[in-house]
């Protein structure tokens, strides 16, 4: 009986740490990438409710991480990189089925890798790196575009594509707001690092 309780507590912990939901990010993209190679109405729903998983775990480890006081330098690191690698992925399927244009996808994916260049100069600085306003609308939309986008197909005759291209539009521009939004922040160090 006790055993069985320490077993089901430590499972708990490791479940519940922000680190392990982090990874577990990491680990639902290949599951993405291969249910869209071939997508059928069953392999993009399944895509998009383990996206919808993978999402729900970034605000599960910030929670966990916040209340429990289990900040560290790999969650920090590791955090916005799954974000970023979940949500990056996700896109490129989506272009390679043809069912987004591919110049929206170039403009976010390099945004993306842009600011995550500024942040690494900002992290060498000892600047504070918190994400924006403007930076989590634009991440809530990506998300609320690539659900829908993954399902892709009609269910009910609502158009899940329509609505997905709806907040990718949204996303893009917030991709672009906060993008240019970090750059006139922190111009400083575009100017000192040149």
């Amino acid at each position: 009986m006790l055993i069985e309780r320490l077993r089901s507590r430590t499972l708990g912990s490791l479940l519940s740490h922000p680190n392990f939901l982090t990874m577990c990010r990491i680990v639902a993209i290949p599951g993405i990438v291969l249910l869209m190679m071939c997508p059928t109405r069953l392999s993009s729903f399944m895509a998009a409710l383990l996206f919808s998983a993978a999402a729900i775990t970034d605000y599960l480890d910030g929670f966990f991480a916040r209340t429990r006081g289990l900040t560290s330098d790999f969650g920090k690191l590791m955090d916005p990189l799954a974000d970023k690698l979940l949500v990056s992925s996700s896109l490129i399927m989506l272009v390679s089925q043809r069912w987004i244009p591919g110049w929206i996808i170039c403009v976010i994916i390099g945004r993306e890798i842009a600011i995550t260049g500024l942040r690494n100069v900002m992290v060498e600085n000892k600047e504070d790196i918190s994400a924006s306003s403007l930076g989590k609308y634009k991440t809530g939309f990506q998300i609320a575009a690539i659900i829908p986008l993954l399902i892709h197909f009609p269910y009910f005759n609502f158009n899940f594509h329509g609505v997905g291209m709806f907040f990718l539009w949204g996303a893009l521009v917030y991709t672009l707001w906060s993008g240019l939004d970090y750059g006139y922040r922190f111009k400083h160090f575009l100017i000192k690092s040149g």
